[in-house]
């Protein structure tokens, strides 16, 4: 005779997932504490996290001097390098 699947409720499912958020404890953990099998909550709380995204942590002022000096320095090697190429193809043409 087949195995009837459980079925649980909605406040089960966001209290277990609060569970492993909340705790910082492993799924299966939770999981085996439940009594539920560990690929089931991993789904629910692979559910919550695409649901609620994290927000993106602000940057410091520092980081964001540091990340306009690193664009700065990509576009003038981006310049240099686009510099290079018509160089060594004016060259190429000139010199058989």
């Amino acid at each position: 005779m087949p195995e009837q699947r459980r079925r649980f409720s909605c406040q089960f499912k966001a209290e277990a997932v609060q569970m492993v958020l909340e705790t910082g404890k492993p799924i299966a953990e939770v999981a085996r504490d439940l009594g539920i099998h560990d690929g089931t909550l991993g789904n629910w709380v692979n559910t919550w996290r695409r649901e609620h995204p994290e927000p993106e942590p602000a940057i410091s002022p520092v980081e964001r001097a540091r990340v306009k000096e690193m664009e700065d320095e990509i576009r003038r090697l981006r310049m240099e390098n686009e510099f290079l190429k018509k160089a060594a193809a004016f060259f190429a043409r000139t010199h058989p």
